[in-house]
């Protein structure tokens, strides 16, 4: 055997040693095909079950890398916002991990506690997004969008200026220093997390899902022009603020009022428009086939409610 071929072999023979090292931690045969475990599963038809986390460390993360759900809302809109606990939370779930599905963690979504009022509050605030990317997260969303111009800003922050040029979105606003945490963050080169830390589907090799909430009366005015710019993937209802926004409060176990449905029905018609993931609240055992039958991609929902959804889509990605 030559010495290049002695080397082939030994290249070989460690690579399948780390794929099948992989398999055995994971539990799961199945090769993930992406990073970002939701944006996996959408392309393969399949809805995302998943959480919300009101913040937490590195312990909590650990906690949570075998969590049933497909993805993590780490939602600090509420709680204190600390860059440096979320990185350790992240930190801890690739501890804890893979997942059983074999992904490294689940996918992890920041909802910020800055909202879209305008691009002004946007673009002074934009270094927050900067923050939570570098720390490894997959994607943010953003309270109260009510401003074309703050949803271009969000993906703009979100964006590197070496980032396919788009109409009618300007140069990305991340700079460079950041990209080797999250590269280290997600199992991958600096020079590959360069080339995929990009909006999805605006990016088809895009591993970052941005979005919104159109939750109030004025961000409900302009939802045809948000949920337009491009880069704008995914975009949440928030049922509690909207009513709140109509003036009213909703009391325990009490349905939401006719002016909140008919204000989801105009967010989920728009994001079909628009091809932007629709996310639904309140998914459980007993709704979720028909919100799934219904072609609802994106789930807050119970442990129950995903096993209930899975089974009846036949899903082949373990959780």
């Amino acid at each position: 055997m030559t010495r290049f071929k002695a080397l082939a072999f030994t290249i070989l023979a460690a690579f399948a040693l780390v794929v099948g090292l992989s398999a055995r931690q994971s539990g799961s045969s199945y090769t993930p095909k992406r990073i970002n475990k939701a944006i996996e599963l959408i392309e393969m038809g399949e809805p995302v079950y998943y959480s919300q986390f009101p913040g937490g460390g590195y312990e909590e993360g650990k906690s949570m890398s075998q969590t049933w759900a497909d993805a993590i809302g780490y939602n600090v809109e509420q709680a204190p916002f600390n860059a440096l606990q979320f990185k350790d939370f992240m930190q801890g779930l690739i501890d804890g991990g893979p997942t059983p599905s074999g992904h490294r963690t689940p996918t992890v979504i920041v909802t910020l506690p800055v909202g879209g009022i305008d691009e002004a509050t946007v673009r002074a605030n934009y270094w927050m997004v900067e923050q939570v990317l570098a720390a490894g997260a997959h994607g943010v969303l953003m309270v109260h969008m009510r401003e074309e111009g703050a949803a271009r800003a969000l993906v703009q922050a979100s964006r590197y200026p070496l980032a396919p040029k788009t109409p009618g979105v300007g140069e990305g606003l991340r700079g460079s220093g950041g990209q080797g945490l999250a590269a280290q963050m997600w199992g991958i080169s600096s020079q590959e997390y360069l080339r995929i830390a990009d909006p999805w589907p605006l990016n088809p090799d895009g591993e970052l899902l941005i979005g919104f909430k159109p939750e109030d009366k004025e961000a409900l005015a302009v939802i045809d022009k948000t949920m337009a710019v491009p880069g704008i993937g995914i975009v949440e209802w928030g049922p509690a603020d909207m009513m709140m926004s109509f003036g009213l409060i909703r009391g325990p176990g009490v349905p939401y009022s006719q002016e909140v449905m008919d204000a989801r029905e105009e967010i989920l018609a728009v994001a079909r428009q628009n091809d932007v993931v629709f996310s639904e609240v309140g998914t459980n055992a007993e709704n979720v086939i028909e919100r799934v039958d219904d072609g609802i991609m994106f789930h807050f929902a119970n442990e129950e409610a995903a096993r209930v959804g899975r089974q009846h889509t036949n899903r082949v990605m373990p959780y």
